[in-house]
């Protein structure tokens, strides 16, 4: 499909200046305390992916970093909102669970109805929309009982899909969807881009079913965060790394837009984790 034909959706997002990010914990295979980052580089980096929302005419909200929470800047892992309805996070981590009140604060304090979760689950880190499912990702972070919730807050269909490497320990590092969500007449159907490897056998069955025409990308040695980019349904903001990904989107029809975060990977996120889509609610 040429690019021309691939239609921009305007969204709205929720990031966090990482003002207090570091690494003082580790809580994934990304993290190492003896290789802190430059928090300086980190905010430049952030401040450019911020920037780049803004240029290509999406709205960027933002909520007040805390100093103690150093992976607040990762606002994906907050929440899932979907028509004006916020379900918070519950993290499966200690070290996280300082952020959930103040997620669900900002979202009350904006016009979003807030329900608070019962079991564990990261928020858009493992909970995609994508047309009118959500794929869920579990084996790590998000308990798979929270699936159920999940479809019960939002009244739709629920995919559940099992994370079997710990590199891409939730969804959002493993599978990127790519088309624009609910557009004029509903979307039906969603293109996807995801890392096989990254799941079982049933959960790779289930998204070929479902996605015959998905991006599949080989696995990656090293492990990258190559797939943890944010589309629009025509711009894809992603690492300049993932140069096999970038050129199967072009191939397709989307514009790449390389975003470097390679400091903020430090801490086990990319461009999506630092990105939470805010749909409906008050303007």
């Amino acid at each position: 499909m040429p690019s021309e034909d691939r239609i921009q959706q305007h969204r709205r997002y929720l990031m966090c200046r990482p003002d207090h990010f570091t690494v003082s914990y580790e809580i994934n295979p990304w993290m190492d305390r003896a290789r802190p980052p430059d928090t300086a580089k980190a905010l430049r980096q952030w401040q450019v992916l911020h920037d780049t929302y803004v240029r290509l005419g999406h709205r960027v909200d933002l909520i007040d970093p805390i100093p103690g929470l150093d992976d607040m800047v990762y606002t994906a892992n907050s929440g899932l909102v979907i028509d004006g309805v916020a379900l918070g996070a519950r993290f499966s981590v200690s070290e996280r669970r300082g952020e959930e009140r103040p997620f669900r604060q900002w979202f009350a304090a904006h016009g979003y109805g807030v329900v608070e979760p019962v079991a564990m689950q990261e928020g858009e880190g493992d909970l995609m929309l994508a047309g009118q499912i959500i794929l869920a990702g579990y084996g790590f972070r998000t308990q798979l009982d929270s699936h159920a919730e999940v479809a019960r807050v939002f009244g739709r269909e629920v995919v559940s899909l099992r994370l079997v490497n710990p590199f891409y320990y939730h969804l959002d590092t493993a599978l990127c969807v790519l088309d624009p969500v609910e557009g004029p007449g509903g979307v039906e159907r969603a293109n996807i881009a995801y890392l096989p490897s990254a799941f079982d056998e049933r959960a790779q069955s289930e998204l070929l079913e479902r996605f015959p025409d998905a991006i599949r990308l080989p696995p990656s040695v090293p492990e990258s965060l190559g797939l943890n980019a944010v589309s629009d349904g025509r711009n894809v903001v992603m690492s300049p790394a993932a140069t096999h990904f970038a050129d199967q989107l072009r191939e397709r029809g989307y514009h790449t837009v390389p975003v470097d975060l390679s400091e903020l990977h430090l801490g086990g996120g990319g461009i999506k984790c630092c990105t939470l889509e805010l749909r409906g609610g008050r303007s």
